[in-house]
């Protein structure tokens, strides 16, 4: 089995077509589900976030694996393989272990060295384990990422260097207007999520004159609100949008919706009836968009999407990269050598066994024609301690050897040079490599 990605995200998809292969709630887990039911695929878990969807599968085959893949995202996105495939990208084995480091540690994000993504990969590793579609061998590879994406952020300044999307938004938000974007603004929220919660703090902390939240549910919204106390100054239902948008300086909106929740006539209303001085600047966080693309093109509002925010994302790099990328370079190293000594593993123990079973047959014939000669059963215990001191001695080496060579090209071949000089029964290595699932599974 082989470890293979197959994904489309800002760097190779246009945000209408991330949109539409976006997945969340229930279409998620049934994608999962159809994922493990493929075939060639015996583990999987799906990161899908506003800026990428990625398929991380564990496959028997490469090819049959792609195309298992590829058709089950196109058709959870409602689209013809035709369509989605000229935007995927395919990694496989350790460049595909690779990528996932790269995505963990934020080195791949439209914003590099943003947090979000790390505590994405974390969801999307946790959701597979708790749905049964991740075992040992993507458990393990989650495991790596998500110490690799903290030692990244622990290390280096690359968190403290990276932006959010929410950061980056309120940064082009800025140099469109000149002055703070939200410091002194009377800003509405329109959703009650993660993001929406993470945009109320950031209003709160930068000043906002007041803050109001809006969403299709009222109690979702009210729990938005007491999270930054009393600058929050309104709550309302979506039915209630137009005015909320229309007493607004700033709105960010970052609802879970399947389509847009500021339409172009809700905007045109509000602006019609608006009284502030100055623009209307609405973000538009989510994938699939909030505010339909037209709300650009009205006088008296400035919209910033994930299309602007691609442009203004190209010019961010933190000066910490090149660090991070020797942390991954270093993780990466470390996990394949200890595939590589796993997959030697089993020659190794049916060797070992092979020895311990002709050394304990040695010494019940030795045992029995000594006893007759009247040498005590301590005696006997000494010698057979003795026996298996040498034979773990002379064995020590060339197992110790082959699995610091089975990284090496060719390092398959010295683990058969074993089986062939030591004439191991290939039932026995057989037996060894099925146990050793069977083994972390009851853990």
């Amino acid at each position: 089995m082989s470890v293979l990605v197959v994904g489309l995200s800002h760097k190779s998809a246009p945000v209408a077509t991330l949109e539409r292969a976006a997945v969340s709630g229930d279409t998620l887990t049934k994608l999962l589900r159809d994922l493990v039911q493929a075939e060639p695929v015996a583990e999987a878990f799906v990161v899908s976030t506003c800026n990428r969807v990625e398929v991380y599968a564990d496959v028997d085959r490469f090819h049959a694996g792609v195309t298992a893949i590829c058709e089950l995202l196109a058709r959870h996105g409602g689209m013809s393989p035709p369509e989605l495939t000229p935007h995927l990208y395919v990694h496989y084995e350790e460049r595909a272990v690779s990528h996932l480091l790269t995505v963990a540690a934020g080195l791949d994000s439209m914003v590099v060295g943003e947090d979000q993504i790390l505590g994405q990969v974390r969801s999307a590793v946790k959701l597979a384990a708790e749905h049964g579609t991740a075992g040992r061998v993507l458990g393990e590879l989650g495991r790596l990422a998500l110490r690799t994406g903290k030692r990244a952020r622990a290390e280096t300044a690359i968190g403290r260097a990276g932006l959010s999307l929410l950061s980056a938004a309120v940064e082009v938000a800025a140099g469109r207007s000149g002055t703070d974007a939200l410091a002194g603004r009377r800003v509405l929220i329109v959703g009650a999520g993660s993001m929406s919660g993470l945009a109320a703090a950031t209003a709160a902390r930068s000043g906002a004159a007041s803050i109001a939240v809006a969403n299709r549910t009222k109690e979702h919204a009210e729990r938005v609100a007491a999270s930054v106390g009393t600058a929050a100054t309104m709550v309302s239902g979506l039915a209630d949008l137009p005015a909320a948008l229309a007493a607004a300086d700033v709105v960010i909106s970052c609802t879970g919706a399947a389509g847009p929740v500021i339409t172009l006539d809700v905007a045109s209303a509000a602006l019609a009836t608006r009284t502030c001085a100055g623009p209307l600047v609405i973000m538009d966080l989510a994938m699939p968009r909030d505010v339909e693309p037209g709300v650009a093109d009205l006088p008296g509002a400035v919209l910033i999407g994930m299309d602007q925010l691609r442009e203004h994302a190209s010019a961010i790099a933190g000066d910490d990269v090149t660090a991070v990328r020797d942390i991954l370079e270093a993780e990466l190293a470390g996990y394949q050598s200890a595939i590589d000594a796993a997959r030697v593993a089993p020659t190794v123990v049916a060797l070992r066994a092979k020895a311990a079973k002709v050394v304990d047959a040695e010494l019940a014939r030795l045992a029995g024609r000594l006893s007759a000669d009247g040498v005590s059963g301590h005696a006997l215990d000494e010698i057979g301690q003795t026996v298996r001191r040498v034979v773990d001695k002379l064995l020590h080496a060339p197992t110790v050897r082959v699995k610091e060579l089975a990284g090496s090209p060719g390092g398959e071949e010295y683990a058969a040079a074993l089986r062939v000089l030591f004439d191991l029964d290939p039932r026995a290595v057989e037996a060894v490599t099925r146990a050793a699932p069977e083994q972390e599974g009851s853990r």
